[in-house]
């Protein structure tokens, strides 16, 4: 288990860039988080490349929490029978905020498993962008994958642009795509002010429990919890940094 958290020391203008490879041997496993809380005036780029064998196990989660420009790429190679990979990002962006994801999922052998889930919140102006590539090999018999990209905007200024992709080049597998993007529920909203919760809080609520489906599938619980946390700081306007991080007192 790997836990990568980039935060911003002050407000000065910087880049930043990454590069993260994991080889996972035959039945091995491993989950691999990277949360951003950093500064509008930032930009960062990061490339997770991952290549797995025979019977592995993958976990990846990407949180973007506050940042200023994101461009986060994942590539993912099947390359062992019986390999499965989960992968799973939460955007939470407001103002002027850009964050896109990139994520390839290489199905090269047969008999495996991907499974992705990105959900994004956007306000004020922000803008996201998701592109997932799913390629399905000739002879990758039996696969299995399925993506899913679910997006809300919370303003009409904030703007998404989704293209889910499927290439498949094998004729016995079971693969599935989609995206939406919409905006919050009137009657919900609606039913909750019935009841005395403010306007602001009930929007609070609703986009809390958008995102919460891929917090929870972070295992590792720790940090599950922590996130519940800085989630709901984040909704409330409020920048919570990390617990016992010193760069950012």
């Amino acid at each position: 288990k790997f836990l990568f958290c980039d935060h911003a020391a002050d407000d000065s203008q910087y880049l930043t860039t990454q590069i993260i490879e994991a080889y996972v041997g035959a039945n091995a496993s491993l989950e691999l988080y990277c949360m951003e809380e950093t500064h509008y005036k930032n930009t960062r780029v990061s490339n997770v490349y991952v290549e797995q064998q025979r019977d592995s196990r993958f976990h990846h989660n990407v949180i973007t929490l506050h940042n200023g420009v994101t461009r986060n790429r994942l590539d993912v190679m099947l390359k062992g029978e019986g390999a499965e990979c989960w992968c799973n990002g939460c955007v939470i962006a407001d103002k002027t905020q850009h964050v896109d994801n990139n994520t390839l999922i290489d199905h090269q052998v047969s008999h495996c498993t991907s499974h992705e889930l990105y959900k994004y919140v956007l306000d004020d102006k922000s803008t996201g962008a998701f592109a997932g590539r799913v390629l399905v090999r000739h002879g990758a018999q039996k696969t299995v994958s399925e993506e899913v990209n679910q997006n809300l905007c919370a303003t009409k200024t904030a703007r998404m642009y989704t293209q889910p992709m499927l290439e498949i080049y094998a004729d016995d597998v079971k693969c599935s795509h989609g995206s939406t993007v919409g905006q919050l529920n009137d009657a919900a909203l609606f039913y909750m002010r019935q009841r005395g919760i403010s306007e602001q809080e009930a929007k609070l609520l609703l986009e809390f429990a958008f995102v919460n489906e891929v917090i929870d599938q972070i295992q590792l619980e720790p940090l599950r919890d922590r996130l519940h946390y800085l989630v709901e700081k984040r909704f409330r306007g409020e920048l919570s940094k990390c617990e016992g991080c010193k760069m950012c007192k």
